[in-house]
Protein backbone atom coordinates (compact mmCIF):
# COMPACT_ATOMS: atom_id res chain seq x y z
CA UNK A 1 0.00 0.00 0.00
CA UNK A 2 1.63 3.49 -0.71
CA UNK A 3 2.10 6.40 1.65
CA UNK A 4 -0.15 8.90 1.54
CA UNK A 5 2.23 11.88 0.63
CA UNK A 6 -0.41 14.61 1.33
CA UNK A 7 -0.25 13.97 4.90
CA UNK A 8 3.17 15.49 4.99
CA UNK A 9 3.78 19.12 5.80
CA UNK A 10 4.81 21.50 3.11
CA UNK A 11 8.12 21.62 4.29
CA UNK A 12 8.82 17.64 4.07
CA UNK A 13 7.11 17.67 1.06
CA UNK A 14 10.18 20.05 -0.46
CA UNK A 15 12.72 17.82 1.27
CA UNK A 16 11.75 14.93 -0.42
CA UNK A 17 11.30 16.65 -4.05
CA UNK A 18 14.27 17.76 -3.88
CA UNK A 19 15.76 14.25 -2.73
CA UNK A 20 13.53 12.22 -5.32
CA UNK A 21 15.31 14.96 -8.15
CA UNK A 22 18.51 12.73 -7.81
CA UNK A 23 16.57 9.52 -7.09
CA UNK A 24 13.70 7.55 -6.52
CA UNK A 25 13.00 7.43 -2.89
CA UNK A 26 10.49 4.64 -2.08
CA UNK A 27 7.82 5.91 0.16
CA UNK A 28 8.00 3.26 3.07
CA UNK A 29 11.54 4.92 3.12
CA UNK A 30 10.54 8.37 2.55
CA UNK A 31 7.86 7.66 5.81
CA UNK A 32 10.94 6.66 7.81
CA UNK A 33 12.90 10.09 7.04
CA UNK A 34 9.90 11.94 7.62
CA UNK A 35 9.74 10.52 11.35
CA UNK A 36 13.21 12.37 12.11
CA UNK A 37 12.78 15.99 10.70
CA UNK A 38 11.40 19.07 12.89
CA UNK A 39 10.61 22.09 11.15
CA UNK A 40 12.40 24.82 12.88
CA UNK A 41 12.62 29.07 12.73
CA UNK A 42 15.88 30.26 12.65
CA UNK A 43 15.59 34.11 13.13
CA UNK A 44 17.98 36.44 11.58
CA UNK A 45 21.03 36.99 13.22
CA UNK A 46 20.71 33.52 15.13
CA UNK A 47 22.83 30.49 15.03
CA UNK A 48 22.53 26.87 13.46
CA UNK A 49 26.06 26.08 15.00
CA UNK A 50 28.26 28.02 17.10
CA UNK A 51 32.36 27.55 16.77
CA UNK A 52 33.01 25.47 19.74
CA UNK A 53 29.94 23.52 19.89
CA UNK A 54 29.71 20.18 19.17
CA UNK A 55 27.52 19.65 16.25
CA UNK A 56 24.62 17.04 16.41
CA UNK A 57 22.18 17.86 13.67
CA UNK A 58 21.79 18.58 10.03
CA UNK A 59 19.33 20.70 8.36
CA UNK A 60 17.24 21.06 5.02
CA UNK A 61 16.81 24.53 4.13
CA UNK A 62 13.31 25.43 3.11
CA UNK A 63 14.15 28.65 2.49
CA UNK A 64 16.38 31.56 3.62
CA UNK A 65 20.32 32.03 3.34
CA UNK A 66 22.53 30.73 5.77
CA UNK A 67 26.53 31.87 6.29
CA UNK A 68 29.23 29.86 6.87
CA UNK A 69 32.51 31.80 8.66
CA UNK A 70 35.27 31.69 10.59
CA UNK A 71 36.31 33.89 12.98
CA UNK A 72 40.06 34.26 14.07
CA UNK A 73 41.55 35.87 17.18
CA UNK A 74 41.83 39.01 16.21
CA UNK A 75 37.69 39.41 15.05
CA UNK A 76 38.22 38.73 11.62
CA UNK A 77 35.41 36.67 9.56
CA UNK A 78 36.36 34.68 6.90
CA UNK A 79 32.83 33.21 4.70
CA UNK A 80 33.33 29.53 3.90
CA UNK A 81 30.30 29.81 1.57
CA UNK A 82 26.60 30.28 1.67
CA UNK A 83 23.66 27.85 2.09
CA UNK A 84 20.73 28.50 0.43
CA UNK A 85 16.73 27.18 -0.28
CA UNK A 86 17.01 23.47 -1.44
CA UNK A 87 20.25 22.92 -0.12
CA UNK A 88 21.72 21.24 2.47
CA UNK A 89 23.45 22.65 5.78
CA UNK A 90 25.83 21.29 8.44
CA UNK A 91 29.38 21.36 10.11
CA UNK A 92 30.13 18.16 8.18
CA UNK A 93 33.58 17.66 9.29
CA UNK A 94 32.93 18.16 12.81
CA UNK A 95 30.02 15.68 12.86
CA UNK A 96 32.13 13.23 11.10
CA UNK A 97 35.08 13.71 12.87
CA UNK A 98 33.13 14.12 16.25
CA UNK A 99 34.81 17.49 17.44
CA UNK A 100 33.87 21.19 17.68
CA UNK A 101 33.50 22.87 15.32
CA UNK A 102 35.22 25.65 14.34
CA UNK A 103 32.33 27.21 11.81
CA UNK A 104 29.42 29.44 12.87
CA UNK A 105 26.83 28.87 10.80
CA UNK A 106 24.00 32.12 10.80
CA UNK A 107 20.68 33.24 9.67
CA UNK A 108 21.13 36.22 7.35
CA UNK A 109 17.62 36.14 6.95
CA UNK A 110 14.67 34.55 8.86
CA UNK A 111 14.98 30.94 7.43
CA UNK A 112 12.91 27.54 7.17
CA UNK A 113 14.45 24.39 8.02
CA UNK A 114 13.94 21.14 8.46
CA UNK A 115 16.07 19.55 11.19
CA UNK A 116 17.29 15.94 12.51
CA UNK A 117 20.31 14.68 14.63
CA UNK A 118 23.18 13.34 12.72
CA UNK A 119 22.72 9.70 14.33
CA UNK A 120 18.94 9.50 13.44
CA UNK A 121 20.36 10.54 9.89
CA UNK A 122 22.97 7.90 9.85
CA UNK A 123 20.98 5.55 10.79
CA UNK A 124 18.09 5.50 8.55
CA UNK A 125 20.56 6.51 5.53
CA UNK A 126 22.37 2.85 6.25
CA UNK A 127 18.84 0.96 5.41
CA UNK A 128 18.18 2.15 1.48
CA UNK A 129 20.32 2.68 -1.32
CA UNK A 130 18.27 5.72 -2.39
CA UNK A 131 20.06 7.40 0.84
CA UNK A 132 23.91 6.11 -0.44
CA UNK A 133 22.94 7.29 -3.55
CA UNK A 134 21.62 10.67 -2.58
CA UNK A 135 24.40 11.29 0.15
CA UNK A 136 27.00 10.04 -2.49
CA UNK A 137 25.25 12.25 -5.20
CA UNK A 138 25.79 15.60 -2.45
CA UNK A 139 29.23 15.13 -0.97
CA UNK A 140 30.29 14.68 -5.10
CA UNK A 141 28.70 18.16 -5.06
CA UNK A 142 30.02 19.71 -2.27
CA UNK A 143 33.69 17.83 -3.07
CA UNK A 144 33.51 19.98 -6.33
CA UNK A 145 32.43 23.35 -5.17
CA UNK A 146 35.17 23.22 -2.89
CA UNK A 147 37.51 22.30 -5.52
CA UNK A 148 36.53 25.37 -7.35
CA UNK A 149 36.11 27.39 -4.80
CA UNK A 150 39.89 26.53 -3.68
CA UNK A 151 41.09 26.94 -7.20
CA UNK A 152 39.22 30.13 -7.87
CA UNK A 153 41.15 31.57 -5.03
CA UNK A 154 44.45 30.88 -5.51
CA UNK A 155 44.11 31.23 -9.64
CA UNK A 156 41.66 33.99 -10.53
CA UNK A 157 41.84 37.56 -10.04
CA UNK A 158 39.10 39.41 -7.75
CA UNK A 159 36.98 40.62 -11.02
CA UNK A 160 36.78 36.99 -11.98
CA UNK A 161 35.68 35.60 -8.62
CA UNK A 162 33.03 38.01 -8.00
CA UNK A 163 31.67 37.08 -11.43
CA UNK A 164 31.81 33.40 -10.67
CA UNK A 165 29.77 34.55 -7.13
CA UNK A 166 26.94 36.13 -9.09
CA UNK A 167 26.71 32.79 -11.29
CA UNK A 168 26.63 30.94 -8.59
CA UNK A 169 24.49 32.40 -6.57
CA UNK A 170 22.00 33.98 -8.60
CA UNK A 171 19.66 37.13 -7.09
CA UNK A 172 21.93 36.78 -3.00
CA UNK A 173 24.02 40.34 -4.08
CA UNK A 174 20.56 41.91 -3.13
CA UNK A 175 19.93 40.14 -0.35
CA UNK A 176 22.85 39.76 1.44
CA UNK A 177 25.43 42.93 2.90
CA UNK A 178 28.46 43.67 1.14
CA UNK A 179 30.90 43.25 3.43
CA UNK A 180 30.27 39.46 3.40
CA UNK A 181 30.58 39.06 -0.05
CA UNK A 182 34.01 40.95 0.23
CA UNK A 183 35.02 38.46 3.07
CA UNK A 184 33.43 35.32 0.93
CA UNK A 185 35.92 36.61 -2.19
CA UNK A 186 38.76 37.52 -0.12
CA UNK A 187 38.72 41.09 -1.24
CA UNK A 188 37.86 43.98 1.57
CA UNK A 189 34.53 46.25 1.08
CA UNK A 190 36.28 48.81 -0.78
CA UNK A 191 37.98 46.57 -3.78
CA UNK A 192 34.61 44.76 -4.27
CA UNK A 193 32.71 48.53 -4.77
CA UNK A 194 35.62 49.18 -7.13
CA UNK A 195 34.96 45.89 -9.25
CA UNK A 196 31.34 46.63 -9.11
CA UNK A 197 31.89 49.91 -10.29
CA UNK A 198 33.76 48.95 -13.31
CA UNK A 199 31.51 45.97 -14.50
CA UNK A 200 28.68 48.70 -15.07
CA UNK A 201 30.66 50.63 -16.89
CA UNK A 202 32.16 48.12 -18.89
Amino acid sequence: METNTNTYSPEYKKYLASMRSITDVPDAEAEKMAGIFRHEQLRKGRFFVRAGEHPRKIGFIVSGILRLYYLNDKGDEFTKAFCVENEMVAAYSALLLEEPSRLFIEALEDTSLLVASYESYKRISSGHICWNIINQTMAEALIVKKEKRESALLMDDAAKRYQKFLEDYPGLEAKVRQYYIASYLGITPVSLSRIRSKLKKS
